[in-house]
């Protein structure tokens, strides 16, 4: 499970894939990651799942079933490119208000240009924030959304914590993320795809192989479904359940504020 320790010295450690470093650390090194990859992220993605992620978000969407309302608002963290923010605002007719918060300029640079291009800008706002120290009042979001973003937060049960307490009552978390492959014979396809294959084809796209390195071993050292599953419900949360993606490649979280 991805967890904060204690190390030698007496400071807490966290993994960066592979490797144990600082708390302090991860963040800056996994912010290096997505600025070298904010402008072509969505190729990123492809690469990582074959290109099922983009059905895995529609059906986190469906789950979602965002309400035709203005007065509507969902938080959407790590979401800084806009792919599930546009996704949601367009499920609700573009009446939702999403605000989507990153801790990496570059990817909320790239999604605040696609913004414009869709002609969604007024259904959105973009901050720029840490997951661990959401800047909004408690009880202000119908809906806290995080899609393939959970695993790089230094601190899980804070940023957990957060979302609860953003939260109005009666609010929705939902959780989409790589998990644990639970399908035979898929776990070892699924284990060459990831080390071998997807370095190779992201220092083809983008010359660099590195972040896709990092990527791919943090899918590894995430909580699996029930270890996940666990934490939302140690952080408040009510009617936890899990639904698995292609054989638990990935797999979307649900939690209630009750």
């Amino acid at each position: 499970m991805a967890e904060s320790r204690t190390s030698a010295d007496g400071g807490m450690e966290t993994s960066y894939g592979f490797r144990e470093v600082a708390e302090g650390e991860k963040q800056v090194l996994v912010n290096e990651v997505f600025h070298k990859v904010a402008k072509r992220y969505d190729i990123m993605n492809d690469v990582m799942s074959a290109g099922l992620h983009r059905i895995w978000k529609d059906a986190m969407i469906a789950a979602l079933n965002p309400r035709k309302d203005p007065a509507y608002k969902v938080l959407d963290v790590a979401g800084g490119t806009g792919d599930i923010a546009f996704r949601i605002v367009e499920a609700s007719g573009r009446l939702a208000h999403a605000t989507v918060l990153d801790i990496n300029g570059s990817m909320l640079g790239v999604g605040a240009e696609r913004a414009e291009k869709k002609g969604l800008s007024n259904n959105l706002t973009f901050v720029e924030a840490n997951a661990e120290e959401l800047p909004f009042e408690d009880n202000s979001f119908d809906a806290y959304t995080i899609a393939f973003g959970i695993r790089n937060v230094p601190r899980i049960d804070v940023a957990l914590s957060e979302a609860y307490r953003v939260l109005k009552r009666g609010g929705r978390l939902l959780v989409l993320e790589f998990s644990e492959v639970e399908m035979p014979l898929l776990d070892r396809f699924y284990d060459q795809w990831s080390f071998k294959a997807i370095p190779r084809f992201g220092k083809m796209i983008t010359g660099d192989a590195e972040p896709y390195q990092y990527l791919v071993e943090s899918i590894r050292k995430f909580p699996n479904q029930r270890d996940f599953a666990a934490m939302i419900s140690k952080a408040g949360f009510s009617r936890v359940t899990f639904t698995n993606y292609s054989g638990g490649i990935a797999a979307l979280h649900s939690g209630w504020k009750l």
